[in-house]
């Protein structure tokens, strides 16, 4: 029988490789819901210190920062590395208070229809050794937002006014969310469906960190990581030639030149569509140019060129037919 607490503590410096002497519980077994360990991925030592925290002292853990750079990611490979089940949500639109709280179902029972009581996620996962995840934070509705108010504190409780039942917390239960946006509503145009999110709920979060995107050294080590066919001498060079281009972009989008940014994630895609297709250009085409703004592709050519020291094939409208 897998253990409904965490029945032993690891080192961060031997499980991490962080220069930390923190002592994180985690479980000896990995039961249902734990992510798949990916061995290859690189810990941002700031983001993992902070998830770190959320697990080990029970602290709700914010973490926000540009699309692509692997928020979510990072809180579901710590529980990798700890055996702690983890669960995401997506906040989006559609997400109602009766998704999380729950609602009256009808079910079978001994050959006859009753009504009976169905929990939402939140309600399940906070009876339950669980790191729940609320993904797009920032993208969730404000009245739905208002159901999590009183979990967000340590020992915070959930009241089911339909059950008359107050839920006690799980003592293994851990939260925590990602956002674009730090609650202030998105002024970049980036990220349509964000909100402004209520200040007297975003106090309650104990740890809020930021994960952007990385130094070109490291972003250059995560590539090589998930791409290993780069790691060549010739493909260490159009690596360090793929994160120069990608950080070109940004310098673009900041200055105001672009309006689309290139993500670790994109880079990525980039990476993986090049060895499908054998083509550096056409993959980065496919997967980066076509969806920049035809008055801005001119730029972002001249980017490639400058990076790859070649013009970036581009094919060719049809004349029109008179």
């Amino acid at each position: 029988m897998l253990p409904n607490y965490p029945d032993q503590t690891c080192s961060v410096r031997e499980k991490f490789g962080l220069d930390s002497d923190l002592q994180v519980p985690c479980f000896s077994e990995a039961g249902d819901h734990v992510p798949e360990q990916d061995n290859s991925y690189l810990f941002d030592p700031p983001t993992t210190m902070a998830i770190l925290a959320g697990f080990s002292h029970n602290r709700r853990v914010l973490i926000q920062g540009s699309h692509g750079t692997g928020k979510s990611t990072h809180i579901e490979q710590v529980a990798a590395r700890l055996n702690w089940p983890c669960l995401r949500i997506n906040l989006d639109g559609h997400i109602t208070r009766m998704d999380l709280i729950g609602k009256e179902g009808i079910v079978m029972q001994d050959g006859g229809q009753i009504t009976q009581f169905q929990p939402g996620i939140l309600t399940w996962a906070l009876q339950h050794p669980v790191a729940l995840v609320f993904d797009e934070y920032d993208a969730g509705r404000p009245d739905v937002m208002f159901v999590i108010q009183r979990v967000l504190e340590k020992e915070g409780k959930l009241t089911l006014l339909d059950q008359n039942t107050v839920i006690q917390p799980h003592p293994s239960f851990r939260l925590f969310a990602t956002a674009n946006t730090v609650g202030l509503g998105d002024v970049t145009g980036l990220y349509h469906g964000t909100q402004p999110l209520n200040q007297g709920q975003l106090d309650r979060w104990n740890i809020v960190a930021v994960l952007n995107y990385l130094p070109p050294k490291q972003e250059k080590k995560i590539l090589l990581a998930r791409c290993p066919e780069l790691d060549t001498p010739n493909g260490q060079k159009r690596a360090e030639a793929m994160v120069l281009l990608a950080n070109l972009i940004r310098q673009g989008f900041v200055q105001g030149d672009l309006s689309t940014v290139m993500s670790p994630r994109t880079l990525i895609t980039w990476a993986e569509n090049t060895n499908i297709f054998g083509d550096s250009s056409l993959a980065f085409r496919l997967s980066f140019y076509n969806r920049c703004d035809e008055t801005e592709q001119p730029l972002v050519a001249e980017y490639y060129q400058r990076c790859f020291a070649q013009e970036l094939a581009v094919p060719q409208h049809y004349p029109e037919l008179f």
